[in-house]
């Protein structure tokens, strides 16, 4: 198995026109275009603009994936203070009915009622 770059970018020539393509490798058989410009007049221009692109292309990835990742962080210590914040609502609604937070007397295979004994 090859290893290839995840970005890249190459230069086409079309007639008397070349074009630089910054390209994306989505699997191992499919590449797609993520910016394409057209209108160089020597391959050495288009290779220029290419490289530089290229850079500024992975910047500003890298630059989204740290702002995607902080955002990610938030809300995760969000949802867990949350699911936090509902477990001690839950136990003081259980030591508010009567019951203990951490008694042993619940039993989920038990099928005796409290309403059964009543009858």
């Amino acid at each position: 198995m090859t290893q290839t770059k995840k970005f890249d970018f190459r230069i086409v020539q079309d007639k008397q026109v070349w074009a630089a393509e910054i390209t994306r490798r989505m699997t191992a058989r499919k590449t797609i275009v993520s910016k394409r410009k057209t209108g160089f007049a020597t391959e050495a221009e288009a290779t220029v603009w290419g490289e530089k692109e290229l850079k500024s292309f992975l910047e500003k990835l890298m630059l989204r994936n740290e702002r995607k990742a902080k955002q990610r962080e938030e809300r995760t210590e969000a949802a867990a203070s949350k699911e936090q914040a509902a477990d001690a609502w839950r136990d003081a609604r259980d030591i508010a009915d009567g019951e203990s937070a951490d008694s042993g007397s619940f039993d989920e295979d038990s099928d005796d009622y409290a309403s059964d004994e009543s009858k």
